[in-house]
């Protein structure tokens, strides 16, 4: 167990991991974390449920963010551990089946996040060396679960986080978009803009504005999830309890900016009904053809778009495969998941397992399609990490009311009660099936799937500790949850 040392009015985790993180590190990790596969991938898809007005749906998911976030803040630095939200519901609750379903399903995000990066990047790949593999059809599939391997064997070599290697990941990531921008504004200069398609308003299914909006916000809201993974580096940090509150809102208010920047600039060069059509290209390969085509930057961005997609597949993965390890490790899935190999020291059974269920996704969403060959395979995958994790945020938005009545010893950032509750209420609105177009309702089937899975794994852990060991399962240390440790060898339990 952590021990804690007061510092002046604050109080801080002693477990021996170096603190490095200041501001300046910790607000391009935050950055780097949110910026990647949803603007590359769904600036598209999110243009075809509202037509020009694509920017709305980015801005609206940044506002229903931005309140949940504010929640997220008052928590990391009322409990400066890893584990995010199932520390937060653990606390809150107490219930072991609460915490194991909200901890289950953000290690599916993870998952769901990974495949729409791997359709993603099969894509990119695609575009960049002029493959001409039909959009959904079997070259691309086959790309894309041939990458998803490639990221299951580092994986399984083993990675170690490093706030350097992010910095560098995240420039990277920033430049392909900056790109966008500035060929926008390079293209005003031309005359090639037309700035008057971003007020107008089209749904291809003749729904109302309102819920158009809604379904195409649900997509957009992928794009700025990441942020919660932030307060898992709390223990990273020199001055969480101080830094996180300007730093988390800082890197919101800087992707937020840059997600609407592009999709206006997306829209103003290039018709939504080229930008829907996956056929030409991907939206904003598009977009950096038209803006400056007598340039080689439409060469180059499928390129940056490969590396941004393939360091979020990194990184979910590893994520992923950590917490079904963490999982095994308290005790609450079987054992074997637990398992670390002798010489690389990594869970690879977690690994295997994680990597399985993403083949599985992605191969479903492609042939789930049906005659539109594939193309709505990005859309189904990020929609699906939209909806787990809006269940998540609309359940730690509630913690944060509970725990309210539970104070601790040290200073902290505390958000208004109302700003809680809205980001309760937007979060359970988006995730319920009246703001999904009919296409989007088979995010639950997947969801729901993959849900199941875990239910069932946990019931089976349960009745062999019952029936075979004689005692009963529950979390040991959820501050401890989502940390790898690679000495264990095998769980506790």
């Amino acid at each position: 167990m952590s021990q804690e040392v007061v510092d002046g009015d604050r109080v801080v985790p002693n477990h021996g991991l170096k603190r490095v993180m200041g501001r300046k590190l910790l607000l391009l990790f935050i950055v780097g974390d949110i910026l990647g596969t949803g603007v590359y991938a769904l600036t598209g898809q999110v243009a075809g449920e509202v037509g020009g007005a694509a920017w709305a749906p980015f801005l609206i998911a940044f506002a229903v963010a931005t309140l949940t976030a504010f929640s997220y803040l008052e928590l990391v630095t009322k409990y400066p551990q890893a584990a995010g939200a199932a520390l937060y519901t653990h606390k809150a609750f107490g219930i072991h089946f609460v915490t194991f379903i909200i901890a289950f399903m953000v290690m599916c995000s993870g998952i769901t996040s990974a495949s729409t990066a791997s359709n993603a990047f099969a894509g990119f790949l695609n575009d960049g060396f002029g493959l001409g593999l039909e959009t959904g059809g079997a070259g691309l599939l086959w790309i894309a679960l041939g990458f998803m391997t490639l990221v299951a064997i580092v994986n399984f070599r083993g990675v170690g986080e490093s706030v350097k290697a992010n910095v560098v990941l995240t420039l990277v990531e920033l430049s392909g978009l900056l790109l966008i921008i500035f060929v926008g504004m390079f293209a005003v200069t031309q005359g090639r803009a037309d700035f008057a398609r971003v007020v107008v308003f089209e749904s291809s299914d003749d729904k109302s504005v309102f819920l158009a909006v809604t379904a195409a916000t649900t997509l957009a809201f992928f794009a700025m999830v990441g942020f919660e993974d932030s307060v898992n580096m709390a223990e990273e940090c020199r001055d969480p309890v101080k830094d996180f509150p300007r730093v988390m809102l800082t890197g919101l208010s800087v992707t937020g900016l840059i997600y609407v920047l592009v999709a206006i600039t997306a829209v103003a060069l290039v018709p939504v009904g080229d930008l829907t059509d996956e056929s030409k290209g991907s939206a904003l390969t598009q977009v950096v053809a038209a803006g400056a085509p007598n340039l080689p930057f439409d060469t180059i961005f499928p390129f940056i778009g490969m590396f941004a997609v393939a360091n979020s597949a990194l990184i979910n993965m590893l994520m992923a495969s950590r917490l079904l390890f963490g999982l095994a490790n308290q005790g609450v899935l079987p054992r074997a998941f637990g398992r670390v190999h002798p010489t690389r020291r990594t869970p690879w059974v977690s690994v295997i397992v994680t990597t399985l269920i993403s083949y599985g996704l992605i191969v479903y969403v492609v042939r789930a399609s049906g005659s539109e060959s594939g193309s709505n395979a990005i859309s189904l995958l990020g929609g699906t990490t939209s909806l787990l994790l809006l269940v998540v945020f609309a359940v730690v938005n509630v913690a944060l009311l509970v725990l309210r009545r539970k104070p601790v010893p040290h200073a902290h950032f505390r958000t208004k009660v109302w700003l809680a509750v809205l980001g309760a209420i937007t979060c359970a609105y988006l995730a319920g099936p009246w703001a999904r177009s009919d296409e989007q309702q088979e995010q639950y089937v997947i969801a729901g799937g993959l849900i199941a899975v875990g239910v069932v794994l946990s019931f089976v852990t349960w009745l062999y500790n019952r029936t075979v060991r004689h005692r009963k399962i529950h979390f040991d240390d959820v501050a401890q949850l989502d940390e790898d440790k690679p000495g264990a060898g095998f769980p506790k339990r």
